[in-house]
């Protein structure tokens, strides 16, 4: 009789009664869920070198050509409009535009011949944040959710996928959740690192909102939790924990500090750059050391159908520096990967940098590249990567893998393997469907793991 009493209370698209009254109290905080949280999930992990991970994702898909996969030998229209520069490492070379980075190539890893089918934003984002090529039928969850999911403590004040300045990627169609909770979606800072008077959202009283007003609220949530405990059973009646965490950020002190960019000396600031995607990099650092399991940093603009020499070099026409996305980027990773090795924070950081796809191996008549997920590259270091490695090789015109051909799928099954997380464990839908963590056939990349 109970049980079918409860499957009278849930509607037909899946949603209890006691969702929507909870839904309707959020809403009078000024709080509102993007979906409704599933249950948790069940899976083993396995030991890793990384407690944390620091995600650098170059939206619109940067060219592999222009950065980290040049080709000297290639005709004009392949290489394209610029030089290329030696790194300490013999035979190593890396855009002109990227001499910090460079500097830094015995730290690094640079995967030169990643694949995939998938030339479509939405898609490609898909594909490299979950592993998982996208279906029609479920929406998997990105890396950084997962372990925020797996590993995130229930208390904790800072959310546990953090992106700055927001997650709006691949067309801003990804919740980043998928199949899980919504309290484990990445929290978007909304605002921007590098403007004057930056302020992060839900950190602040709503208006007319007090201290006090909030704690009667939260009263009035528990004992109308209770009271739902009281008319049906116990695994419908547990707190919210995506209110309990908007509460935390609200009251908590150690939260605003930790996004207080102001506090770090102009000199820190400076050596990441005044761009917003230097300033970002800073507040993943500050976040990373408080505690942040996972951070995405967005930058987007990198879908250079076109006048590519500016948008990757100068920013502008006419700059005396260049302040391009790939100048703009140089400065800031390098800046974090020192900033991290310095704070003794390297060797249990995760650090990636990485797009949907890359670019057209010619140059097209606007002077830019066009999608091309058929290879591409990725650059990681730090968390338990071997320095100074490069994983695969693209062909002669960076058109088509050359050998080792390594799937999103492998990199994340990389990344969960670094992060401790077996990445063969399973994960559980809002229905009680379980999930393999990285799909079948995926292997880690043996090259770029420590020994």
């Amino acid at each position: 009789m109970v049980n079918r009493q409860r499957e009278w209370r849930r509607r037909c698209d899946g949603v209890s009664r006691r969702d929507l009254l909870q839904v309707g109290a959020l809403s009078a905080l000024g709080i509102t869920a993007g979906t409704l949280p599933g249950q948790l999930p069940e899976a083993g992990s396995s030991g890793g070198r990384a407690k944390r991970c620091i995600l650098l994702w170059l939206d619109g898909g940067p060219s592999h050509l222009e950065t980290l996969d040049p080709k000297p030998d290639a005709p004009q229209e392949v290489r394209g409009p610029f030089e290329v520069i030696q790194t300490p490492i013999p035979g190593i070379l890396l855009s002109e535009l990227l001499p910090r980075t460079a500097g830094l190539i015995q730290k690094l890893a640079i995967i030169r011949s990643m694949t995939s089918p998938l030339g479509e934003h939405n898609f490609g984002t898909h594909y490299m944040m979950t592993g998982y090529k996208p279906t029609s039928v479920l929406e998997y969850p990105v890396v950084g959710s997962v372990l925020g999911h797996m590993k995130s403590s229930p208390d904790a004040i800072l959310p546990a996928h953090t992106a700055v300045p927001d997650f709006r990627v691949g067309g801003a169609k990804l919740t980043g959740n998928g199949y899980l909770p919504a309290s484990v979606a990445p929290f978007s800072v909304l605002g921007d690192p590098a403007k004057k008077g930056f302020k992060v959202r839900d950190l602040d009283f709503f208006t007319h909102v007090t201290a006090d007003r909030m704690q009667r609220r939260r009263r009035y949530l528990a004992q109308l939790d209770q009271f739902r405990r009281e008319l049906e059973s116990g695994d419908e009646g547990q707190h919210d924990p995506q209110f309990e965490q908007a509460y935390r950020l609200v009251m908590s002190s150690s939260a605003r500090e930790a996004f207080a960019l102001e506090q770090e000396p102009e000199q820190v600031r400076r050596r990441y750059g005044s761009k917003t995607m230097g300033q970002s990099c800073l507040l993943a650092r500050r976040l990373v050391e408080r505690g942040v399991p996972f951070v995405t940093v967005n930058q987007r603009g990198w879908d250079t159908h076109n006048d590519l020499y500016t948008r990757l070099k100068e920013g502008y026409s006419g700059a005396r520096v260049p302040v391009g996305l790939i100048p703009t980027l140089d400065t800031a990773f390098s800046a974090l990967v020192e900033d991290l090795q310095q704070r003794g924070l390297l060797d249990e950081t995760l650090v990636m940098v990485m797009g949907e796809f890359g670019r057209t191996p010619k140059l097209n008549t606007l002077g830019g590249r066009d999608h091309w997920p058929r290879v591409f590259s990725v650059m990681m270091c730090g968390g338990g990567i071997r320095g100074g490695t490069v994983v695969g090789a693209s062909d002669s015109v960076g058109e088509s893998p050359a050998n080792r051909p390594v799937t999103p799928s492998d990199l994340a099954c990389t990344v969960f393997h670094l992060l401790g997380i077996d990445p063969a464990g399973l994960l559980q839908t809002a229905d009680g469907r379980p999930v393999r963590i990285t799909a079948d056939g995926s292997r880690p990349i043996s090259e770029v793991l420590q020994a």
